[in-house]
């Protein structure tokens, strides 16, 4: 198998498994990718995916790789905030909500964390296009905070909120406080609901 022909039918994927691969060529030797990896031609994502090391050059392809390598699931939590301002730190782990089991991988991309919810609490985000035609999903600033709440309850306090150090800017002026509530009270959780309600009283929202 020539690694060129392979090339050309995967690299606009940019993220591809192994099944792609046999539903192309159902022939296809595994241990080419194996020699591919280690001649550092692929990069090996996690068991069964497989990506360029080409991609690693493009800033928004590790957020995307989230997306692709364990399914269904959208970015949220400290990623999505630092991703939105809503944080000061940068996020190094690329942080998820799947209705999968909680998981956690790293590759070349980066270091990627994987909360699980219910599957009726997998919604709020938003699908966002690139200039390449690639896309993927990212919580909501909304959902981002309520997904944070919900799946890290230690921020039960006034004191614990504001230890996020949100940037109150954004939050007073563009955060949409009634697409906030309204989807916290799609969690039909009461603990969550009082979370949120100190969070908005902590920071005067």
């Amino acid at each position: 198998m020539s690694f060129l022909k392979f090339r050309k039918t995967f690299f606009e994927l940019g993220c591809f498994n192994i099944n792609q691969v046999y539903a192309w060529h159902p022939e296809f030797d595994r241990n080419n990718l194996t020699r591919w990896v280690k001649r550092g031609l692929l990069v090996h994502l996690k068991q069964g995916y497989y990506s360029f090391p080409e991609y690693k050059r493009m800033a928004y392809y590790a957020f995307y790789i989230a997306n692709r390598i364990y399914r269904p699931s959208y970015i949220s939590l400290h990623t999505a905030l630092s991703h939105y301002g809503i944080i000061p730190e940068a996020v190094v782990q690329i942080t998820s909500v799947t209705t999968m089991k909680t998981a956690a991988f790293t590759n070349e991309f980066g270091d990627y964390s994987y909360k699980s919810v219910k599957e009726n609490l997998f919604f709020g985000y938003d699908l966002k296009q690139f200039d390449d035609g690639k896309a993927l999903l990212i919580a909501t600033p909304e959902k981002a905070i309520l997904d944070l709440l919900y799946l890290y309850p230690f921020y039960s306090t006034e004191f614990e909120l504001l230890g996020l150090r949100l940037n109150e800017e954004f939050i007073r002026k563009e955060l949409n406080l009634k697409l906030l509530n309204r989807m916290c009270s799609q969690y039909k959780n009461k603990a969550l609901e009082e979370r949120a309600r100190l969070l908005i009283k902590a920071y005067k929202l």
